[in-house]
């Protein structure tokens, strides 16, 4: 079977007003769904956070992959490896990383747009054989995948704009009582069973009370995890560490850097407290894997095969985790189904998954999703994994023109929670890892 056509499709999602370490989500969210069409009529998808250097790489790359065997992966990534040639870093993941100009941010835009191709190309190559896309990946150890609560300090609205607006499902959550209310109403629909919220907001003794609020609501079996996005410095963190110390099931990104993660390891480790430290900003890559170990930095990694190059990267991570004794989770940023549907597989064919995965998918609206039959459904907070051949979904069209068409509306294209956080809350905001 051959690659007949590669379909790259941009959509806007609407997105709730979320706060985060350096600002607030604007009020749409933009992705890329990628679509490879095999010779036999089969269409597999991936999907990708939008950049417009992304999808410009996308572009560039469709003729070169029409033509390829999907299941012939190292041939796509060479590909892309001598495609894509040397990127601008004034267009990568203005949020939250800042990199030099080096070979490693080479590596990042090519794992970042080869990623959706191939799980779209797993995709295509599961429908063709009939076989699910965890069992390309060496098969499933588990047949549900539990995922965590994903809590954010909130204003109020829904996301969206003028028309479009969405009805605000959670309401405006800026205190530790209304976090609770929160994650009850979370724990209700989707049945969670750990939780996760998204700190570098407030200061850190409101930040220290919310994590503490929850833990009075939910009681001591509820897993608890708090995410400031390196806002923290190295004493901060320490100070935050040692009041959660009995809380928390890991402490993910306090500060920023290999270097300050150690440090807070270490500080931590003197106190008497071996409380995990979790990471998805500081080791993004297997690059980083030899420092972080040799310093002792970070016990958890949370993967996400969006950005270390695709599903079969994670599953080597998997490995890498188990061999060193790191525990592993899973990165989410704001996506569709697609991505939900490909994170499933992927853990159910990971054995060294220790934590439940993050995910946005709460806080996605029924009517934005691009899956046939809405959104996928949750039971008891893990999602099953499918058997159906490919990923197990189908794409509902006429929702994905209708994304597509926002996409082309909307003002919005590249992420910018700064800027947003400057027009809409406080105009002298500044971007400031750490804060405090």
């Amino acid at each position: 079977m051959k690659i007949a056509d590669v379909i790259v499709t941009p959509v806007a999602i609407r997105d709730a007003p979320l706060r985060n370490a350096v600002g607030l989500h604007e009020p749409y969210v933009n992705r890329i769904v990628v679509e490879l069409v095999g010779e036999e009529g089969f269409s597999g998808f991936g999907e990708a956070s939008f950049s417009s250097s992304t999808f410009d790489d996308l572009m560039a790359l469709r003729p070169h992959i029409i033509g390829l065997d999907p299941l012939n992966l190292n041939a796509i990534l060479k590909v892309v490896d001598g495609r894509l040639g040397f990127p601008n870093p004034s267009n990568f993941d203005p949020v939250f990383r800042n990199f030099d100009l080096t070979p490693r941010l080479t590596n990042h835009f090519l794992t970042r747009t080869y990623g959706p191709i191939e799980v779209a190309a797993l995709d295509l190559s599961g429908q063709a054989m009939g076989a699910p896309v965890s069992e390309l990946l060496g098969g499933r150890v588990r047949d549900a995948v539990p995922f965590s609560a994903y809590l954010f300090y909130k204003h109020a609205g829904g996301g969206g704009e003028g028309d479009d607006t969405c009805q605000d499902t959670y309401g405006e959550a800026m205190t530790p009582e209304s976090i609770v209310a929160q994650a009850r109403q979370m724990i209700d629909i989707y049945g969670f069973k750990s939780i996760k919220l998204k700190g570098g907001v407030f200061p850190p003794d409101v930040e220290i009370a919310t994590i503490r609020a929850l833990r009075d609501a939910l009681g001591p079996h509820v897993p608890l995890r708090i995410d400031p996005n390196c806002a923290w410095t190295v004493d901060t963190s320490l100070e935050v560490g040692t009041q959660l110390a009995a809380t928390l099931e890991y402490f993910e990104d306090p500060t920023p850097g290999i270097e300050g993660m150690s440090a807070v390891r270490k500080g931590l480790q003197e106190r008497g407290i071996d409380m995990p430290l979790a990471t998805n900003m500081c080791v993004t890559s297997f690059d980083d894997i030899p420092e972080s170990i040799a310093r002792n930095a970070v016990q958890v990694i949370l993967g996400d095969h969006h950005y270390w190059g695709g599903l079969r990267s994670v599953v080597e991570l998997g490995r890498i985790c188990s061999t060193f004794g790191l525990g592993l989770s899973m990165h989410s940023n704001s996506h569709l189904g697609i991505s939900l549907m490909a994170m499933t597989h992927l853990a159910a064919a990971i054995p060294a998954l220790t934590y439940d995965a993050d995910t946005h998918y709460p806080w996605l609206h029924e009517e934005d999703e691009v899956i046939m039959g809405g959104k996928i459904q949750f039971v008891d907070g893990s999602v099953l994994v499918p058997e159906a051949p490919g990923l197990g979904i189908e794409i509902d069209r006429e929702a994905l023109q209708r994304g597509n068409e926002r996409f082309q509306r909307c003002s919005y294209r590249d992420r910018d929670d700064v800027a947003y956080m400057r027009r809409t809350v406080d105009p002298n905001w500044e971007k400031l890892l750490p804060r405090w």
